[in-house]
This record gives C-alpha cells, sequence and structure tokens, in this order.
C-alpha cells in the first residue's frame, strides 16, 4: 500500500518460555507468526481476537515498546524493527499507545497537570511552569474535560475521566500514530460511547491513523475502516468493516460476530451522545 503510514512485513514475536528445567535455556514460544499489515495514513485499523490471541503484543510492537523476533516494521517509510531506543528517540513524538487500564498507567503520586506534561518536558517543549499549565489546560479541553482539573489526582476521578486523561497525554506531542488497547473494555456503555465519539471526533480534527485493539465486534464496527481478525497469533482475516460484517469468510470471525450481544448497531447511537459530551465539557464528563 502506497500511502500507508505503518506496514508490518513477516513480523513474527516470540516470548522466552521457561521449560521448568533446572540451568536449561528458555524455549521461544511464538506469539505473532509472519504478521503483514499495512494502516493507511489517516485510517483506522480494529484489532479483534479473544484474550491470548496477540492483540496486546501486535500493538507493542507497532509502536516499537517490543523488539519483533523477526521481519519488519516500516513507519512513515522508515524501518524501525531493528533501530535502538536512541534512534528511536526522534519517532517517539510521533507514535503513541492509549493504555487498557489509566488506572495503573497514570502515575497516582502525580497532579494531571504534571502526568499531561511530561512528555512535554521530556522532548524540551515547555517554557516554565506557567507553559505547563497552559498546555495542560488545553490538554484538558481538547478531550472534553474541565481545565481545573490540572490540579487533581487521578484517584479523584471517574474511570471514564481517567481514560480521557490517558489519550490528553497521548496526544500532547501531536503524534501522527496511536495505537489505542482495549481502552473501553472496562467502562461502561454510556461512557463507552462517550470516549468513542471522543476518539472519532478527535482522528477527524487531527488527522489521526489509528490502530484500536478490541475483544468486541461492535465496538471495532462504530470506530473503525478496517478490521483484522487475530486467532492464535495469525491474522485469519482481514478487509473493510462493513465487508466483514456482511459476508465474514472465517469461520473464526463468524463465531465472533455470533456472540456479539448487538451485532445490529444503530446508526444513530454516537450522535445521539452528543448533548451528552457537551455537558461533559462543562465539568460533568464520564
Amino acid at each position: 500500500m502506497t500511502d500507508a503510514l505503518v506496514e508490518t512485513r513477516g513480523l513474527t514475536f516470540a516470548y522466552p518460555q521457561p521449560t521448568g528445567v533446572l540451568f536449561r535455556r528458555p524455549v521461544p514460544r511464538a506469539v505473532l507468526k509472519k504478521i503483514e499489515l499495512a494502516v493507511p495514513r489517516g485510517g483506522a485499523l480494529g484489532l479483534v481476537g479473544e484474550s491470548g490471541s496477540g492483540k496486546t503484543t501486535l500493538g507493542r510492537l507497532l509502536v516499537r515498546l517490543l523488539r519483533p523476533s523477526c521481519g519488519d516494521i516500516v513507519f512513515d517509510g522508515v524501518e524501525i524493527a531493528r533501530m535502538s531506543e536512541a534512534e528511536l528517540r526522534p519517532l517517539r513524538a510521533r507514535v503513541q499507545m492509549i493504555f487498557q487500564d489509566p488506572q495503573s498507567s497514570l502515575n497516582p503520586r502525580l497532579r494531571l497537570g504534571v502526568t499531561l506534561t511530561r512528555p512535554l518536558q521530556a522532548f524540551g517543549r515547555l517554557k516554565g511552569e506557567r507553559d505547563r499549565r497552559d498546555r495542560a489546560a488545553a490538554l484538558l479541553d481538547l478531550v472534553g474535560l474541565p481545565t481545573g482539573f490540572v490540579d487533581r489526582y487521578p484517584h479523584q476521578l471517574s474511570g471514564g475521566q481517567r481514560q480521557r486523561a490517558g489519550i490528553a497525554r497521548a496526544l500532547a506531542l501531536a503524534p501522527d500514530f496511536i495505537v489505542a488497547d482495549e481502552i473501553v473494555s472496562g467502562l461502561d456503555v454510556s461512557t463507552q460511547a462517550h470516549i468513542l465519539l471522543l476518539l472519532k471526533e478527535l482522528r477527524a480534527r487531527l488527522g489521526l491513523t489509528l490502530v484500536f485493539i478490541s475483544h468486541d465486534l461492535s465496538v471495532i464496527r462504530v470506530l473503525c475502516d478496517e478490521v483484522a481478525i487475530l486467532r492464535h497469533g495469525e491474522i485469519v482475516e482481514r478487509g473493510r468493516v462493513a465487508d466483514i460484517f456482511d459476508r465474514p469468510q472465517h469461520a473464526y470471525t463468524r463465531e465472533l460476530l455470533a456472540a456479539i450481544p448487538l451485532p445490529d448497531v444503530e446508526p444513530g447511537w454516537l450522535d445521539g451522545e452528543r448533548t451528552v459530551i457537551t455537558k461533559c465539557h462543562q465539568g460533568t464528563a464520564a
């Protein structure tokens, strides 16, 4: 794909698995096997599969939190699979990840204003304490949280508010590419809708390229253009979301579709949340 921002070619990853025998070298256990993906610039790709299918591992590889066992990862035309951390640093600002559990990914000892601007500080983009507060307030405003939250700690926020803060931190450096890992799985249905609408609007406004990891195909249908189905570390099916829902080719995909509680999402589901989002912006965010 000529306009792909991120591509993988023959991507394989194995974890060392202890043998249980003293002094015997761990045996590699393959988690991902020859993954071929292309994420179009400005597109949204969903990664779906059951627990243990390799979704999170693939997401971490795409942002180079893990080094692949073999294969290539190409970001904006540059091969990054075997880059050292020093070589990767200039690209780190362009590639970010939103983690599943904001309770553990946000430092409980730091106020939000500090947490959100740590990436800016690390890349030398702050001009002092006043600039820190202004930039933190702007990030909170971007994700629909009150600017007064700069002085709050993570435990003073609801689950949905913490996830918004996690999104704000990922956006601090104005990245081109974001991997979102199961970020709505622990939220109630209404809060899920708020977060999905927020991501949808941010993607359109900021021109983000997104990989969205989920075990729920109905969520993927709302947010993504394409979907890849992972099973035991292999992609068994990939295509446009509408095509996968209408004409699934693989038996495993049909099983996943059959397991969706609400396979037919109403077209106005997210649009109906817009008035709620407006109220959230005034300080009542989920």
